[in-house]
């Protein structure tokens, strides 16, 4: 989850008042009456994202999470044999989209319903179709002001997200790894990275695969994809840096001290997409370089959270821990 860079204002937090009052805020600055007058939510542009997620899950699904070849098709005869490929998957298309779609809309929900509690201006969730990745989608974002909330809503608006889509997307992988299919298979397009998590879990329920971290696609169905890209999604954005969730949580935490844990993040992110080839992430680093590592402040960052809630934020930090697969995606030709 990201937020709004347009709608960023001067980090003070102030009601909507009918009138427009001279209120002086941050560095010399001042709100306007544009800053103060409610902001209705997009409608059109959330739908159609929506839609066209729909369509773009459906087809990685159905295509066998393999559309990039689909797609690059040269020759009839080629566009042919795709055509049956989908239409003899389209059920595993249709339980792929709705698995993903489930994970994603819980996710962003959790955000979303959070900043309604809080009375904090969020946009709809705007969904990212991604019609050429074997994924579909590059998952889903909300706009807020985020300056608005204080240290104690930041962490519980940031943390909703990743729990909400934690608890759809587990129940989703059981199911998946019980319809794992134990042989290889001669062909395929690509390996995937299994997270520690998931690698808990498969030793736990199918000890007949033995040691699982990579899986190849043949090996794969709907429901195990769907829950690979949810843990997959939860453990990027739960990364404590910049104004990912994990950034949110982490500030929250420990105030500035956490723009060092956000640097060290990146630093090892680095290292890691060199020594370990996992060039896959590269963009991924580009754009949160690009977004800046550094947290801004909130609205009152003075609110105690509570015990209860240091000790969870502590906990959740670990999440990219266990949902993160290292080695993403694997493409290979054998």
């Amino acid at each position: 989850m990201k937020d709004d860079p347009e709608s960023t204002i001067a980090s003070v937090s102030v009601p909507y008042p009918k009138t427009t009052p001279y209120v002086p805020a941050n560095e010399g600055d001042y709100l306007t009456e544009e800053d103060l007058r409610p902001q209705r939510r997009r409608r059109a542009l959330p739908i159609l994202l929506f839609f066209l997620t729909c369509l773009s899950t459906f087809w990685a699904g159905a295509s066998y999470w393999q559309p990039q070849f689909s797609l690059g098709a040269t020759s009839v005869a080629e566009d042919v044999a795709w055509r049956q490929v989908v239409f003899s998957h389209y059920r595993q298309g249709w339980i792929y989209m709705f698995s993903v779609l489930a994970i994603l809309m819980t996710h962003e929900m959790g955000h979303f319903l959070a900043t309604l509690w809080y009375r904090i201006p969020a946009s709809l969730p705007y969904f990212i179709p991604f019609p050429a990745s074997p994924l579909g989608t590059m998952g889903a974002v909300i706009g807020m002001r985020a300056h608005q909330a204080n240290r104690k809503q930041i962490f519980d608006i940031g943390l909703a997200g990743p729990i909400a889509g934690l608890v759809v997307a587990i129940p989703i992988v059981y199911l998946g790894i019980l319809r794992l299919d134990s042989s290889p298979g001669p062909h395929g397009g690509e390996i995937y990275d299994c997270p520690l998590l998931v690698r808990w879990m498969i030793q736990a329920l199918r000890p007949d695969l033995g040691i699982v971290t990579t899986l190849r696609t043949s090996q794969l169905n709907a429901y195990f994809m769907a829950g690979w890209v949810g843990m997959l999604i939860t453990g990027l954005n739960m990364v404590p840096m910049s104004q990912l969730d994990g950034g949110h949580v982490a500030y929250a935490l420990f105030g500035r001290w956490a723009h060092w844990f956000a640097r060290i993040a990146l630093l090892a992110a680095i290292v890691f997409v060199v020594l370990a080839k996992a060039h896959i992430w590269t963009l991924m680093i580009v754009l949160v370089t690009l977004m800046g590592t550094d947290h801004p402040p909130t609205s009152d960052d003075r609110v105690r959270l509570g015990w209860w809630r240091f000790a969870l934020g502590c906990f959740s930090l670990a999440i990219p821990v266990l949902c993160f697969p290292p080695h993403g995606l694997i493409v290979v030709t054998y």
